[in-house]
C-alpha cells in the first residue's frame, strides 16, 4: 500500500483543504503516515504566503520532505505555490506544483509522475477562477467540531494583504452543496459546524438572490445539527438580515470573530478597510442586542506603517470601549508585493514589540472580565479532549457556545456530547467548572419544566 504524509502551514482554511486532499488519497487506497516520523511515498506540503516568513517556512518544509525520502513524490500546493510557482520549481526534488485551485487532479498528477517522472506545474491564473473548488471533507481528525468551507477568495484588496493574489476573487459554494455536506457531517456524528472561508461573511455576494443570512436559515433545516459557528465575519457583512437570523436562532452560537485590524480611522483608511471605528462600534452594539452575552473576538495589527503613538493609543482605548472577549494580536509584517510594503514610514521592530506586549496585557484583562460575567451560570459545553496539562486527572476540556474554554471533571465517554457545566472559576487561559449533566437526547417538554 502506498503511503502519503501531509504538512500544513498557515490558516484554518489550509487545514480544511489538507483534510480534503487526504480524502482524495484515502479514496485511492493510500495510507496516511506522520510527516515528522515516517518515510512516505508521497509528501504533500500545503503552503502559506501571508507573510514573507510564511514563504521561507514553506521552503524549509519542502526541503525537509525531499531530504527525508529523495525517491518520494513531492507535491506542493496552497498560497505560496499559487503566488510563486517559479521559486518552488527551482527547488530540486519538487515534482508537482498546484496552486489554490484544481487540486482534485492531484492523484492523476501523482500517477503521471510515477510513469514519466517529469515535473508538473499545474498553477493557473487564479484571477480567472470563477468556480468554487469542490473538495469534500466527510470527517475530521478532531472529533467534536467540523469545518465546512463555504467560500473562497476575497475582493477587498487591503493594502497589507497578498491573499486576493493567492486565492483569487470571491467565489461562493453552491447552497445545495453546502447543505449536502452539512448533512454528511451530522451523519458522521458532528454536533457543531464551523462555517469557514477566506472571507466567510461575503458568502453569496456572487450568487443571485442568496446570501449568508439565507444560508443560515437553510442550515437550521439540517436535522441533528446543534451548533452553527461562523469562523469570521467583517463588520460590514453583519447586515440587519444576519442579525435578525441570529436573534431568532437557537443554533447560531454566541460567538462572532469580527476582524478590527486597527482602532483608529486614519490607520483604517491607510489599510483600505471599508469601515470607520464609529460604524464598527455601532455594529457591535446591534450584535450584543441580538445575542446578549456574545463573545466578540477580533484580530488587531499593531505597528502598521505610519501608526503614531497617539493612533496606537486610540486603538487601545477603542478596544477597551468595545470590550472584546479575546484579541489575536499581530505585529505588522511587511509582505513584498503589497502597497503597505512600499509605504515609507515603516515602524521599528522594537516599537512594534512594545505595542504587542501592551495589547497582550489588555487581552488578559479582557478575557478574564468576559469570563467573570458567567461565574455561577450553567453553560453548554462540548468536551473535546482530556485536559491537556494533566491528561490523567479525569478532567475534560471544551468550549461553551460563547467560546469559553472550560475544564471540568468527567470521563472520556462524554467527549463530543453536549454537557451542562456550571462555571465556578473564571480565568484568562481557561475556566474551571462543575459537570451537571449530559444533554444526550432532547428532554421532553414536561420533564424540562420539572428540572428547569
Amino acid at each position: 500500500m502506498s503511503t502519503v504524509a501531509f504538512h500544513t502551514l498557515g490558516c484554518k482554511v489550509n487545514s480544511y483543504e489538507t483534510e480534503a486532499i487526504w480524502q482524495l488519497f484515502k479514496n485511492s487506497g493510500y495510507e496516511r503516515v506522520d510527516f515528522e516520523q515516517d518515510e512516505a511515498d508521497v509528501y504533500v506540503i500545503n503552503t502559506c504566503t501571508v507573510t514573507n516568513t510564511g514563504d521561507k517556512k514553506s521552503r524549509q518544509v519542502i526541503r525537509r520532505a525531499i531530504r527525508r525520502n529523495p525517491d518520494a513524490i513531492v507535491a506542493v500546493t496552497g498560497c505560496y505555490a499559487q503566488t510563486s510557482p517559479s521559486e518552488i520549481a527551482q527547488i530540486p526534488g519538487v515534482d508537482i506544483i498546484v496552486g489554490t485551485q484544481g487540486r482534485e487532479k492531484l492523484i492523476e498528477y501523482v500517477d503521471q509522475i510515477r510513469s514519466e517522472r517529469k515535473p508538473i506545474n499545474a498553477v493557473a491564473n487564479i484571477m480567472k477562477a470563477r468556480e468554487f473548488e469542490e473538495l469534500d471533507v466527510p470527517n475530521f481528525t478532531d472529533r467534536t467540531r467540523a469545518s465546512l468551507k463555504i467560500q473562497e477568495g476575497c475582493n477587498n484588496f487591503c493594502t497589507f494583504c497578498i491573499i486576493p493574489w493567492a486565492r483569487g476573487l470571491m467565489r461562493s459554494r453552491k447552497p445545495e452543496s453546502v447543505l449536502e455536506q452539512a448533512r454528511q457531517l451530522v451523519a458522521a456524528g458532528y454536533l457543531e459546524i464551523v462555517l469557514t472561508g477566506i472571507h466567510t461573511g461575503g458568502y453569496g455576494e456572487d450568487l443571485e438572490d442568496y446570501n449568508l443570512a439565507k444560508l443560515l436559515v437553510d442550515l437550521h433545516q439540517v436535522e441533528g445539527l446543534k451548533r452553527i459557528r461562523i469562523s469570521s465575519i467583517e463588520a460590514s457583512q453583519i447586515t440587519d438580515e444576519v442579525i435578525d437570523v441570529i436573534n431568532h436562532s437557537d443554533r447560531v452560537v454566541r460567538h462572532l470573530h469580527v476582524p478590527l485590524q486597527a482602532g483608529d480611522d486614519d490607520v483604517l483608511k491607510r489599510m483600505r478597510r471599508k469601515y470607520t471605528t464609529a460604524e464598527f462600534y455601532e455594529k457591535m452594539v446591534k450584535v450584543r442586542e441580538a445575542l446578549p452575552g456574545v463573545a466578540l473576538t477580533t484580530d488587531v495589527i499593531v505597528g502598521f506603517p505610519g501608526e503614531t503613538d497617539e493612533q496606537f493609543r486610540n486603538g487601545y482605548e477603542f478596544i477597551q470601549k468595545i470590550g472584546f472577549a479575546e484579541l489575536h494580536v499581530f505585529p505588522y509584517s511587511m509582505r513584498t508585493g503589497t502597497p503597505a510594503a512600499r509605504m515609507t514610514d515603516q515602524i521599528p521592530e522594537e516599537i512594534k514589540h512594545e505595542r504587542v506586549t501592551q495589547l497582550l496585557g489588555l487581552n488578559r484583562e479582557l478575557t478574564l472580565q468576559y469570563a467573570q460575567q458567567f461565574v455561577g451560570e450553567v453553560l453548554e459545553v462540548i468536551p473535546e479532549r482530556p485536559y491537556k496539562e494533566a491528561p490523567e486527572s479525569s478532567l475534560l476540556m471544551g468550549y461553551s457556545d460563547n467560546y469559553l474554554n472550560l475544564v471540568f471533571p468527567g470521563d472520556e465517554s462524554m467527549i463530543g456530547k453536549i454537557c451542562k457545566v456550571r462555571l465556578d472559576e473564571a480565568g484568562s487561559e481557561y475556566c474551571k467548572g462543575t459537570f451537571v449533566r449530559v444533554l444526550d437526547t432532547p428532554i421532553p417538554m414536561q420533564l424540562k419544566e420539572q428540572v428547569g
